[in-house]
Order: C-alpha cells, then sequence, then structure tokens
C-alpha cells in the first residue's frame, strides 16, 4: 500500500502564502530569514504557554513563579511578533525592528529562566531549546532589516 503523502508543515503553508501575496517581500528581502522567524516565534510561544501550563502543575509551583512569568510574557510577545512578521502589506520597519527586539529580550530573559529549572523539569529544557531559537531567528532577520531599525 502507497505511502500518503505527508500533510503540509506550517513552514509550507507560509511559504505559500509569501509567495502568493501580491506584495513582495519587503521586510527584510530574504524569504528564509522571514519564514525562518514567523515559524520559531510560532513556535516558541506555543511552547512557552505550554511550559507555564506545565509549571502550573509542578508541586513546586511557588519556586515558579517568575518562569510562569516570564513564560507568559514570553508567549505572547512571540505571538505577537510572529503575526506582525506574517503581514507582508507595507511594513514599517522601525515598528517591526522594536518588536523584533522585544522579542528578543522576552527570550533571552525567559530562556535563562526556564534554564535554571531545566535540570529537574524537561517542559523547561525544551522551552529554553525554543526561546533559544526564536531569539537567534530574529537577531538574524533584525540585522537584515532596511536601515537595521
Amino acid at each position: 500500500m502507497p505511502l500518503a503523502p505527508a500533510a503540509p508543515s506550517m513552514q509550507d503553508h507560509m511559504r505559500r502564502m509569501l509567495r502568493a501575496h501580491p506584495a513582495p517581500v519587503e521586510l527584510a528581502g530574504d524569504e528564509g530569514a522571514l519564514l525562518e522567524a514567523i515559524e520559531a516565534c510560532v513556535d516558541c510561544a506555543l511552547t512557552c504557554s505550554a511550559c507555564a501550563d506545565a509549571c502550573l502543575a509542578e508541586p513546586g509551583v511557588a519556586e515558579l513563579r517568575a518562569c510562569i512569568r516570564l513564560n507568559q510574557d514570553c508567549a505572547d510577545i512571540c505571538d505577537a511578533t510572529g503575526r506582525i512578521l506574517a503581514r507582508l502589506t507595507a511594513p514599517d520597519s522601525p515598528v517591526v525592528g522594536g518588536l523584533l527586539r522585544a522579542c528578543l529580550a522576552a527570550c533571552q530573559a525567559c530562556g535563562a529562566e526556564c534554564e535554571r529549572h531545566a535540570a529537574h523539569h524537561d517542559h523547561c529544557r525544551a522551552c529554553a531549546e525554543a526561546c533559544l531559537r526564536c531569539e537567534e531567528a530574529c537577531g538574524r532577520l533584525l540585522a537584515r532589516l532596511p536601515g537595521r531599525a
């Protein structure tokens, strides 16, 4: 029996949207860097949200209060960043640059806090990894913005 074709990934759909959009990809002039940042932001937002939930289920939840707060903040910032990066019509480089810098800062803070708990909580280890990936992808995109907004 032949294998069913693999379902398209989020990146496949986003690549299709970027190519189908009537406005050219002007944000960074690089579809790959933009796709990578969008995907990393969405992944980090979901991972941080799940980590906050897992922290709330831990017996020592009081010790994870700062982690939960940073998870929630990072999830919201990454979600907003991914959504705004996906909007191609007339992007404002200074606004996008400020958002990317905020996303970098949130990922650095959340990743560092999760790393403190990674030895005892695998969900924090996974979250720290997602934060690092997002931080790196947003940094690469920020470096490519016109005028380095």
